[in-house]
């Protein structure tokens, strides 16, 4: 089955996996084994460093270098470290969000104990 996408979300991902790709090639990956996101999310401070540069990136964007196309990219690449903090990983403390169905049932089973009591 082909989708026929109506906002190039196909040319969007490829571009945003081409910019990701290319900050794991810029020069201040290239010079250490890691980098400072990383410390800082080690550190604890991974949500506010992330949301803080959404909310940075998002605000500048129309304003500096008018519609730049790279503080979006920073904005989503902000997004994706944060998405992978919360919910990418085994021993993330927050939870998955639950299959709609079994929050129906969970849902109705609440009623049904009421119910019975």
């Amino acid at each position: 089955m082909t989708i026929e996408y109506k906002f190039n979300e196909n040319l969007i991902v490829n571009d945003i996996m081409d910019y990701v790709n290319n900050t794991y090639n810029s020069h201040y990956a290239q010079t250490k084994n890691y980098q400072a996101t990383e410390i800082i999310i080690d550190q604890g401070h991974g949500t506010g460093f992330c949301m803080g540069n959404i909310l940075k990136y998002a605000q500048r964007y129309g304003k500096k270098e008018g519609r730049n196309k790279a503080d979006l990219m920073k904005v989503i690449h902000y997004a994706i470290i944060q998405l992978s903090q919360d919910h990418y990983q085994c021993n993330s403390k927050i939870v998955a969000p639950k299959e709609p169905e079994s929050e129906l049932k969970q849902y109705h089973s609440m009623f049904d104990k009421k119910d019975n009591e």
